[in-house]
């Protein structure tokens, strides 16, 4: 018999496609990750991931059961859901993911669209800003707030909801961190962090030049903010990102310095275009209402 665990554990590390990222995930062992698949494997009678030091892939049987059950795991976790949601008198579920880190400047809007929409329940999920798209396009989320621009021909824009400055992340004991603000101009002896797809996302970030037109060096990226951690602490290089990451990623070793001359960063609602429901609409007018009187905080 097979364990739902087990099933679990293969279709997250079908997905990361990391050992160590698919235990962290999953808040288990990385041992207790190698023993489910070893077990499917030896069920199967074939291997399902190709793996040496360097990568895991899929095997193409790998492939294939990962395609064949994962609309049936899926399934059976909604099937769940719904049986959770009718013993709590709702009817509805809102799927809504997140890049921002600062969900409780969002209450407002959750708490008004409860009060819209007492039978909907708003479930928040986490999206990495290395596929800032994926979880959305693959349906596992419903809409995502998400930084503006958005240029995406599949997905609908809908309303401001936050703004807020950039800031200038990088170790305490870099040249900057003692200043009262830089500016882009400061860049052109940095090397700063790059990596923000698509590409539009990191030019409003990160520019290519400085006002002035010298080069600003482009070096390691990272796909979420524990990942640029090490990167600024060694002083590897620096980082603009939103000024939430003060409040929520406050360390000894990290400084942020306010970038003078970057323009507000701008929070959003998204969808795909071709999944927009009653729900979404219903969420983004009270998104546009809450902004329409009161105006996006900073």
């Amino acid at each position: 018999m097979v364990e739902l665990r087990d099933i679990e554990i293969f279709l997250t590390l079908a997905e990361e496609l990391h050992f160590t990222r698919t235990a962290e995930r999953l808040h288990v062992t990385q041992a207790r990750v190698s023993q489910a698949i070893k077990k499917q494997e030896r069920r199967i009678g074939a291997a399902l991931f190709e793996r040496n030091n360097r990568q895991v892939a899929l095997t193409p049987i790998g492939q294939r059961l990962s395609d064949d059950i994962r609309p049936m795991y899926r399934g059976l976790h909604e099937g769940m859901d719904r049986a959770r949601l009718a013993a709590r008198g709702k009817t509805g579920v809102l799927t809504v993911g997140s890049i921002a880190v600062n969900l409780h400047d969002f209450r407002p809007l959750f708490d008004a669209f409860a009060q819209a929409s007492p039978d909907c329940e708003v479930q928040l999920r986490h999206v990495d800003f290395g596929d800032p798209f994926g979880r959305l396009r693959a349906g596992e989320i419903d809409m995502q707030i998400v930084w503006l621009p958005v240029e995406e021909p599949d997905l609908t824009v809908g309303p401001v909801i936050y703004t807020e400055p950039i800031v200038l992340a990088m170790a305490v004991t870099h040249p900057l961190a003692g200043r009262e603000s830089v500016s882009y101009e400061d860049l052109a002896d940095q090397t700063v962090m790059g990596g923000a797809r698509p590409d539009y996302w990191r030019e409003v970030l990160v520019p290519l030049r400085t006002p002035s037109g010298q080069l600003i060096r482009i070096g390691p990226s990272a796909a979420n903010f524990q990942e640029m951690i090490p990167i600024l602490v060694t002083g590897e290089a620096v980082s603009p990102v939103h000024a939430q990451a003060a409040r929520y990623y406050a360390r000894p070793d990290i400084a942020y310095v306010p970038i003078r001359d970057a323009p507000l960063a701008r929070w959003g609602l998204i969808w795909r275009t071709d999944g927009e429901t009653e729900l979404i609409r219903a969420f983004a007018r009270v998104a546009h209402h809450l902004n329409s009187v009161a105006g996006p905080s900073v």
